[in-house]
């Protein structure tokens, strides 16, 4: 079988995502924007079980993929969904010295992140979390 193409791109893929993501967030460097992206997966992780953070990482794109799974402690218990203020305080207290997040942060990675994956796996993947799970990444849509 031959190398699949999203392996073989996918550090140009990840390029081109960080700076979409550092032109959302109008943060100023990828670092920061770095920072925000591992926070706002993590707190969304944090939620989900072992299987659903698996099957929801596998339509990721891969470097993606490997922020959302890296560093975690899978015995940790599951945190109940929240309302946005909760979930925001949690961001903004990941690595809180080097944290520069926006105030939007959970909509600046949600809706890049939504503009890099395939809109139709990610849907499908989403309607099998719960609830909670689908308003996380449409936060601040009517």
């Amino acid at each position: 079988m031959p190398m699949p193409l999203e392996y073989r791109q996918a550090s140009a893929d990840f390029d081109a995502f960080m700076k979409d993501l550092v032109a959302t967030s109008m943060i100023q460097t990828s670092h920061q924007a770095y920072t925000m992206l591992q926070a706002v997966l993590q707190v969304f992780r944090h939620r989900l079980t072992v299987g659903q953070a698996i099957a929801f990482a596998n339509v990721l794109p891969p470097v993606l993929r490997a922020i959302f799974v890296s560093d975690w402690d899978t015995e940790a218990p599951i945190k109940p969904f929240a309302d946005r203020d909760t979930l925001m305080k949690e961001v903004l207290a990941f690595r809180h010295d080097h944290n520069l997040s926006t105030d939007t942060a959970i909509e600046d990675v949600t809706s890049t992140i939504r503009r890099h994956v395939d809109s139709a796996a990610f849907e499908r993947i989403l309607s099998a979390l719960p609830p909670e799970a689908h308003s996380f990444w449409f936060m601040n849509q009517a």
